[in-house]
């Protein structure tokens, strides 16, 4: 009997999960219930899936609205219904239209006008599925209108919204919120009504009694409306079920692919190699997952057409098919990768198949997708209220001052010193936390589907311009909604520019061909920096964790850098067996202490789970779950269904069957922690394995053209560290690097052999339109003669040409910038520079003459820290005061558990939260020389080991040695003064030296 219910993705409005809503309607003796966001769809599949729980009949709608005013509510009488009220309001969202008042012709939607709206438009004429709703406070209006004798058009419109005051209170805050107000500036008009609550049907009834026309016509609208999607055992597939005009013809068409792929991957396939593709080719056929595969192989094909790198990873990299077509390059013949984790009989989604593109080849990769293909549409994601910017936005809703609101949301505050408003604020931002703020796109997800996307939901239009469902992966895997995930990455794209660098740097260079990663597996060099850590700048192993790791597993091999890859992700190292993984591979005779059942499960690893897969292997050889099981246990423990009683029930069954093969008790609740600290975080073997092959891919490049490489780098945004420190590495490998140049300098940074000049882009404060004038005016016509070359040619304020002259842009002309930037001065106010136009005469400049004007290099390097965010010179010749101790990282392993003193640049440093809840941080520095070093600063530590910035630190500490890395346990750290700029503080001692 209620028609009208909103959940809180009528955003901003509502309070009320779906849950709730249907918790409270099941409370009140309601059998059939409609969920009617404001212009939003978003929970409708699971509030069908959830209604059919809680045995409570579903219909959908949408309540249609100009800000908060209703201009009706659509219901759906089937699926077709609720596709055609997606679409209405998918148009309307996109173009950014009003809502009109009267709804559109509709084939199988029910449409119901507020009764305040047809009163006040006075509408006489309605087709047969339009009606009028009237709430029961309305009903004492009813009874004066003239709409009373409409006895056949009148439905019960009972506005559903909140539960309590508590919930009108907070529907109210969030108001406010959502229209940047203050609530005592909050509009009636812009509320909903406290009275919008769900009452028992028995009040309902009472409330009918001299109208039981309502009654019978909203029961009757009731009954005509049904919705269904497939969940649970009745879910299949919605994606796309077809690639060519049949079925037969995709399975033709793949096993093609796949003989022709053959042939090209292995030169003598072996009959393991033959029964596995088949077996693998059969398995896809069975689960009807053939079109799945042509079309991601439809993707990587036109992405190869173009040019475009990839990578493809995700469980799908297990496939020997996948491998075969060319959607990933990892062999799992080699690697031995498990079949089952890809695929098997009992799962029913698709394999994942995560592909990675360049940064700036993605969007096209993306646009060509919808262009390719009829139904697709970006998956949605929601961002919610976190606690702390729910405090924050609540406080300016209040209008607390700004000092108050920064208090309140970093929790700096006493109990009992908080006056009411402050508790107010701090009592609401528990409810609003958690609930969805607005809606915005998933990382890579897209939805290529066999019907309309507004099947299932509307869809907004965000600013890249591809149309997005308003749900997220969870309830789209429930109905069978499989996407497929196009990212966008940037170690990919510093691979391509590094191949067009080097073509352009070294033009006779040999180049392999980049695909060819098994001869860079077999090559020496490029293993060499790998067991070194020298893989700066390199895809996924240059972080310090990284290097450590490689370190300590003195990894010399594409097999341990897959297992690397894997074994650095925070579940391994949080159940405690990362350690122990490290032990057994240094240490063959400590393999012996591994349990041998789990030892013969997973050999390779030593009896140690390391991959996404080993969860499966041991779930089902451990402890009997059939794969179906295994893999729901699997999906559990990622945290997605964690909840859900499928995963419960799972995770008992495998405490009994463990108790009945007679598993020590001690040991399978081992098993299970390490189960459960870590599949969640952990890579399936085939994913670490793509990686690994990216990895190789940069190293091959970094080990043979090094500064071409770390040019590439640079220009697409660095890495894991800052820009500073990939600078430093590039001199570190022999590169001379020189400032941003007038006549050198492209917008990007630029090699000539071993000389790479900075880009003017890399310049903090330079408007990229002075950049492009620069640079158009020197391709046009040349480079610049001299200072007044450049004057008369680019119109620049002398702001901008303050920022060239300081980083001296115009070395090239052989004046002192001194001098440049007084020329600068005069010659601007001279011409009158104040506007961006072209001069149509070039005028007679006036040269001056000007004394001797002393500088020092220490002034350029301040003004490199302004412009450029740090020195060209490294900070160690800023240094301040004498050199006290000439220690370097490469003495650590002399000094093994003793205190040593030792300067560090500092490069990267991160804080940790211990089990206990104790801060710790982590530090990597330079030494004297350039080489790396790691300090550990502990929890009692930490107050005697300030890290203040860049800079360089006297750092005091004992030497540690684990497994072969050594890293440096601080006490102190001194942080040590730089040279003063002498335009600060004068000039004269210094200009001496």
């Amino acid at each position: 009997m209620y028609l009208n219910c909103h959940t809180y993705y009528s955003l901003n409005y509502g309070v009320l999960s779906e849950t709730e809503l249907l918790d409270l309607a099941r409370s009140h003796g309601v059998e059939v219930l409609a969920l009617t966001d404001i212009n939003n769809s978003s929970a409708g599949m699971n509030f069908v899936r959830l209604a059919k729980e809680q045995g409570i009949r579903p219909i959908l709608g949408i309540d249609f609205r100009n800000g908060n005013v209703q201009e009706f509510v659509g219901l759906a009488q089937n699926n077709e219904g609720f596709r055609e009220i997606n679409a209405f309001l998918s148009e309307h969202l996109h173009k950014g239209t009003p809502i009109p008042s009267v709804a559109p012709v509709f084939g199988n939607v029910h449409v119901i006008y507020p009764f305040e709206k047809v009163q006040e438009e006075e509408r006489t004429d309605f087709k047969a599925y339009e009606y009028i709703g009237v709430s029961i406070e309305e009903l004492r209006k009813l009874r004066f209108s003239r709409y009373r004798d409409y006895t056949d058009r009148l439905v019960l419109l009972q506005p559903v919204s909140f539960r309590s005051k508590k919930d009108f209170n907070t529907h109210r805050l969030l108001r406010a919120i959502g229209l940047n107000t203050l609530l005592s500036k909050l509009s009636q008009s812009e509320e909903g009504k406290a009275t919008d609550t769900l009452r028992p049907m028995d009040e309902l009834k009472k409330a009918l009694v001299d109208v039981p026309h309502i009654w019978e016509n909203t029961q009757r609208l009731m009954d005509s409306c049904s919705i269904a999607f497939g969940f649970g055992s009745e879910r299949v597939s919605q994606n796309q079920s077809r690639y060519l005009d049949s079925k037969e013809d995709d399975v033709l068409r793949l096993r093609e692919l796949a003989m022709e792929g053959l042939s090209k991957r292995y030169v003598h396939p072996t009959e393991k190699v033959r029964e596995r593709m088949f077996r693998e080719l059969k398995t896809i056929e069975e689960l009807d997952f053939v079109s799945y595969f042509l079309i991601n192989h439809d993707i990587i094909s036109y992405a190869r057409s173009k040019g475009y790198p990839y990578v493809g990873r995700g469980s799908g990299a297990n496939s020997l098919v996948a491998y075969l077509i060319g959607i990933t390059d990892v062999d799992p013949i080699e690697l031995d990768l498990y079949f089952e984790r890809f695929i098997n009989p009992f799962r029913a989604s698709p394999p994942d198949f995560d592909i990675d593109f360049s940064t700036w080849d993605r969007d096209d990769v993306t646009a060509y997708i919808f262009e390719r293909f009829e139904h697709v549409a970006l998956l949605g994601t929601y961002n919610t209220f976190k606690y702390r910017a729910a405090v924050r936005e609540l406080c300016k809703v209040f209008g607390l001052p700004t000092e108050e609101i920064d208090k309140l949301s970093a929790g700096r505050y006493e109990q009992g010193t908080l006056d009411e408003l402050s508790r107010l604020v701090l009592k609401y931002a528990t409810y609003i936390h958690g609930m969805p703020n607005y809606i915005s796109v998933h990382s890579s997800g897209i939805l290529i589907l066999d019907r309309s996307e507004h099947c299932y939901s509307a869809t907004t239009l965000p600013p890249k311009g591809f149309p997005t469902v308003q749900f997220d992966m969870i309830i789209a895997e429930d109905v069978g909604l499989f996407k497929f995930d196009i990212l966008g990455q940037r170690g990919l794209a510093k691979i391509k520019e590094a191949v067009e660098v080097i073509k352009g740097n070294q033009p006779d260079a040999v180049l392999w061909d980049i695909k060819s990663v098994e001869a860079m597996k077999r090559d020496a060099n490029i293993n060499g920096l790998l067991s070194q850590g020298r893989a700066i700048g390199a895809y996924y192993v240059e972080s310090p964790a990284m290097r450590g790791l490689m370190k300590k597993l003195r990894t010399h091999d594409y097999l341990g850098l897959v297992a690397a890859s894997s074994v650095i992700r925070p579940g391994v190292s949080s159940s405690g067996m990362k350690d122990e993984y490290i032990r057994r591979e240094r240490e063959p005779e400590r393999r012996k202490e591994a349990n041998p059942i789990l030892l013969e499960i997973m050999p390779e690893t030593h009896g140690i789970m390391v991959y996404q897969e080993d969860v499966l292997k041991v779930a089902h050889f451990f402890a009997g779950l059939d794969l179906g099981e295994a893999d729901v246990l699997r999906r559990g423990m990622s945290g997605k269904f964690r909840s859900r009683e499928e995963f419960q029930a799972v995770k008992l069954k495998f405490f009994e069957n463990c108790k009945q093969r007679g598993h020590d008790a001690a040991l399978t609740q081992m098993v299970w922690e390490q189960i459960e600290s870590f599949a969640g975080y952990a890579f399936a073997k085939g994913h670490s394995a793509s990686y690994a092959v990216e990895s190789y891919q940069s190293l091959y490049l970094k080990c043979y053209f090094p500064l071409e490489f770390m040019v590439a780098v640079l220009n697409n945004g660095g890495g894991f560290y800052d820009t500073e420190l990939y600078v430093h590495e590039t001199k570190m490998w022999g590169g001379i690097i020189h400032p941003p140049c007038i006549n050198r300098s492209d917008h990007v940074n630029a090699i000539y052999g071993k000389h790479i000049y900075l880009g003017l882009g890399q310049l903090r404060s330079l408007e990229r339109l002075v950049i492009q004038r620069i640079l158009n005016e020197r391709q046009l016509y040349g480079k610049f003669r001299d200072f007044d070359d450049f004057i008369d040619r680019v119109p620049i304020a002398i702001e901008q040409l303050t920022i060239l002259v300081r980083i001296d842009a115009f070395r090239v002309f052989g004046v002192p910038k001194k001098q440049i930037l007084w020329q600068a001065v005069f010659k601007t106010k001279a011409h009158r520079k104040d506007t961006v136009q072209k001069l149509l005469f070039k005028p007679n400049h006036r040269h001056f003459t000007l004394p001797h004007l002393p500088s020092h290099p220490v002034e350029d390097a301040y003004d490199q820290m302004e412009l450029l965010g740090f020195p060209l010179c490294g900070y160690y010749e800023l240094m301040e005061g004498k050199v006290k101790s000439r220690l370097t990282a490469g003495d650590f392993e002399a000094h093994v558990n003793q205190k040593i003193w030792i300067y560090g640049s500092m490069v990267h440093t991160r804080l940790n939260t211990t089990s206990k809840g104790d801060t710790m941080r982590f530090t990597t520095m330079l030494d004297l020389e350039g080489h790396f070093f790691d300090c550990v600063h502990f929890p009692q530590t930490m107050v005697s080991t300030p890290i203040h910035g860049k800079g360089i630190y006297l750092c005091h500490g004992t030497v540690t040695e684990e497994f072969g890395h050594y890293s440096l346990e601080v006490v102190a750290t001194i942080k040590q003064p730089l040279k003063p700029d002498p335009r600060q503080v004068g000039t004269g001692a210094l200009m001496a030296k």
